[in-house]
């Protein structure tokens, strides 16, 4: 099969997960729990935060979930149920701004995605963050130019494990789903990929999920991005 196109998560796939998040997922947690340590530490051990592995659980809320998905439960957690849309609106400021600050990219990847553009693929981004979040993290790599397509949760083509981000990347450039490889750390990444029935799921370790986890449902599993030329 000759591979015409190629749909990444971002975070975890192109993005090391844990350096670019943790701090700030703590940033955002310290703030919304106003000074009570106790509280900071669940808003992140309840969703995903395994603090003796100092990493995100594979499919936990923090590992997948959008801003809005995280706000629903911290508005909860800390007994402000009516406030989720300025909690959501808050989360969105504080993950664009620190994501900007702790933005940390997987080995050789403006490497990779040359070889990749170079060898006439088209690239697309598929990711949990927003648009915008996309720009913040990515911009200071000197990469953003070798895509062809950014999708985030608010880009209006739903959200994974749906298909639409990848459907939709196929459709704006005029490629079947069966030419297409989804990249990524998770099992929702994989998921979507086989939602949208493209030709190729490749599971990344990268991110939250272990190979264990991935085994079950992606194609191939590799360390990292960087061996995809070569692959594809």
């Amino acid at each position: 099969m000759k591979y015409r196109g190629i749909v990444f998560d971002k975070d975890g796939t192109l993005l090391d997960f844990n350096r670019t998040w943790l701090p700030v997922y703590r940033y955002a947690a310290r703030e919304f729990a106003d000074g009570d340590a106790v509280l900071e530490d669940l808003l992140l051990t309840q969703h995903g935060f395994e603090p003796g592995l100092n990493r995100f659980l594979g499919g936990s809320l923090l590992a997948a979930g959008n801003n809005r998905q995280i706000a629903n439960a911290w508005a909860d957690q800390i007994n402000k149920p009516d406030q989720v849309e300025h909690i959501s609106s808050r989360l969105h400021e504080i993950f664009h701004h620190q994501g900007s600050l702790h933005a940390t990219p997987v080995k050789h990847l403006a490497n990779t995605l040359r070889q990749l553009k170079q060898s006439g693929k088209k690239l697309g981004v598929a990711t949990a963050d927003s648009h915008q979040g996309i720009i913040n993290t990515l911009e200071s790599f000197d990469v953003l130019h070798q895509f062809d397509f950014l999708a985030g949760y608010d880009s209006g083509h739903g959200v994974k494990p749906e298909a639409g981000m990848v459907v939709s990347f196929c459709e704006q450039l005029a490629l079947d789903a069966e030419t297409v490889v989804v990249v990524g750390d998770n099992r929702h990444d994989i998921e979507m990929g086989r939602n949208a029935n493209v030709g190729l799921c490749v599971g990344v370790l990268t991110g939250t999920s272990t190979r264990d986890e991935l085994e079950s449902i992606a194609d191939i599993i590799l360390d990292d991005i960087s061996t995809l030329p070569d692959l594809i």
